[in-house]
């Protein structure tokens, strides 16, 4: 039924697009490319920018640009301009502007939806390679999508995969990856798979948001499967507009486990696999050192390849925190 709801989902969205479009045709591999090399003099003040007399780089809803700090307190700073291809006037994709705190600019181009699945590929291809040398580039170009498209650009972050599709065991084991860092009675972290019988971690009472140290009874360890695993990317963002642009703070947290594991969020009780993008979990800020409601942002499942995978039994409480995660006990 999911599947079916998401398939009609995604084909009214498709359905709506084509028909505010006239004629409209895919980003090509060589557009993309030829793309890249478009500069745009003055961010702050070049809204509407002509290419090769046919191309238009114009400014995204005359939005101004989102200024994003993270929990390494550095400010990026991100501007968003319409792809537009003259002949037509048609848009052909979204081209994102991120300046990191250094000044040193990276070029990400959204295809249209329409594109080739190559064009596709490219881009997941590059936003991964500005990843791995700009900490959550993903993540902070996923929050200001999400905050800005639609769902169809916004799912295709995901790679427009049904992940449940692929191949993974599904069980009654209620766990968690053995990487995953448990926070300790003395406030250190400690990877879950080192935990043993007699460590102390912090338990959270929901209500009181205070601590409470619990000792640990057994470590349990589930033999080695393609488990499919569940993450969660939460995000707390405070945000202030103004003239200049949007400020978001942006605190994130990542937590993965068994579909089944349960979680408590602001709606109650669920099992992590049903928690939906939206939802409320209770999470430590580092910065404040308190608990704060973060929003869930994106949900993924997968198989992560053959695995152990883990669960504490503790002498008291009903939480422990998972990477700063609140999570209840099995």
């Amino acid at each position: 039924m999911r599947q079916l709801t998401l398939t009609l989902l995604l084909s009214s969205t498709l359905y709506f697009a084509k028909a505010q479009t006239v004629n409209p045709r895919p980003l090509t591999m060589d557009e993309y490319k030829k793309a890249q090399t478009f500069t745009i003099a003055s961010l702050d003040n070049d809204t509407y920018v002509k290419f090769e007399n046919a191309y238009v780089l114009d400014r995204y809803e005359s939005r101004k640009p989102y200024f994003i700090t993270g929990s390494d307190g550095l400010k990026k700073r991100i501007d968003l301009y319409k792809l537009v291809a003259k002949e037509g006037m048609q848009e052909i994709g979204l081209m994102v502007f991120y300046t990191n705190e250094k000044g040193k600019l990276y070029k990400a181009l959204v295809p249209d939806f329409t594109a080739d699945a190559k064009v596709w590929e490219q881009y997941f291809q590059d936003i991964d390679n500005i990843n791995k040398v700009e900490q959550n580039f993903i993540l902070k170009l996923s929050y200001v999508l999400s905050k800005e498209l639609s769902f169809q650009q916004y799912k295709v972050l995901n790679g427009g995969k049904d992940l449940k599709e692929e191949a993974a065991t599904y069980g009654n084991d209620i766990c968690f990856p053995g990487d995953e860092m448990v926070t300790m009675a003395n406030g250190d972290e400690k990877m879950l798979k080192t935990v043993k019988s007699g460590d102390e971690v912090i338990s959270v009472d929901p209500a009181t948001k205070k601590n409470m140290v619990v000792k640990v009874k057994e470590l349990t360890t589930h033999d080695a499967k393609n488990y499919a695993i569940t993450q969660l990317v939460l995000v707390s963002a405070k945000t202030k507009t103004t003239g200049e642009g949007q400020f978001v703070n942006l605190n994130s947290k990542v937590l993965k486990a068994t579909p089944n594991h349960p979680m408590l969020t602001r709606q109650g009780n669920v099992k992590i696999g049903e928690v939906t993008a939206g939802q409320e979990v209770l999470c430590l800020n580092e910065q404040t050192g308190k608990y704060e409601a973060f929003t869930v942002l994106r949900k993924t499942e997968h198989a992560e390849g053959m695995q152990k995978v883990y669960n504490i039994v503790a002498d008291g409480g009903s939480t422990l925190l998972m990477d700063g995660v609140m999570v209840m006990q099995k």
